[in-house]
């Protein structure tokens, strides 16, 4: 009898686990002229069988980018959203943006992407399970988890790019090995407890003091291996500002108090 109830009881635990709805997940993507990459990434993402949708911001692409965009929402118009901004406001600031958005609309798990192909969508469902099944709250596809996994980078960014994560590792002691990493997917959770609105740096340091504003308040921060492909089409936005932005922020960032 005991056998058959507890038959019982996981037959029902097993239904109830199916009809469970699916985490609404969002990948957000910012852009400033990556007309030869949108569409092809969106089709990508969408290719992939978890269903996830999917969050341009675009800083006023000259090169006509969001009117790409606004295309390929007449074949998505559900699962493809655009948000215009005027002028080049910081890549820190467009996530912000999406982050606020995606919480207001109920996403579940939002993750941020290149737009280049840089970050291989089929590593998507593997940063979405490390969040949904392995108990991460913060998710890193990271380049130096496993060694240095980086194709086709001139060999003075990798090293500046490598460097950068030992300094921030060293100097603010989170343990992450590519804190400049911007393949991460997000929990609400995670994103509900940080002030978005005082995130001060808005370049890559951005991706440092998010990782690290969410390591301090006891989130469980897990890397994922991937290997990071420079881009084939377009050009890349790193200059020497952006690095000396997030140089002098880490610093910054070990004496601010939460």
């Amino acid at each position: 009898m005991d056998t058959a109830k507890a038959t019982k009881a996981a037959t029902q635990a097993a239904s109830q686990a199916s009809a469970a709805p699916a985490p609404k997940r969002l990948v957000i993507i910012p852009t400033y002229n990556e007309i030869e990459n949108i569409e092809a990434i969106c089709r990508a993402v969408f290719a992939l069988e978890e269903g996830y949708h999917i969050l341009v911001i675009d800083d006023g692409s000259p090169d006509g980018t969001a009117v790409q965009v606004q295309k390929l929402q007449n074949e998505f118009p559900d699962r493809l959203f655009l948000i215009c901004r005027s002028g080049k406001l910081g890549l820190g600031t467009a996530y912000i943006t999406g982050f606020k958005w995606a919480l207001e609309k109920g996403y579940d798990y939002m993750t941020e992407m290149d737009a280049d192909f840089s970050h291989d969508p089929k590593d998507l469902p593997r940063l979405s399970e490390c969040c949904e099944k392995d108990g991460a709250d913060v998710a890193i596809g990271s380049r130096y988890a496993d060694g240095v996994s980086v194709v086709n980078w001139p060999i003075g960014r990798i090293i500046m790019s490598y460097y950068a994560s030992v300094y921030t590792r060293t100097v603010l002691g989170t343990g992450i090995m590519d804190s400049t990493a911007g393949f991460v997917c997000w929990s609400a959770g995670v994103l509900r407890a940080i002030d978005l609105d005082a995130v001060k740096m808005k370049g890559y340091g951005f991706q440092i003091e998010m990782k690290y504003t969410a390591k301090k308040k006891g989130f469980r921060i897990k890397e994922v291996p991937v290997i990071f492909v420079n881009r084939k089409a377009g050009t890349s936005k790193m200059s020497g500002s952006i690095f000396g932005e997030a140089f002098w922020g880490v610093i910054r960032l070990r004496f601010r108090k939460f």
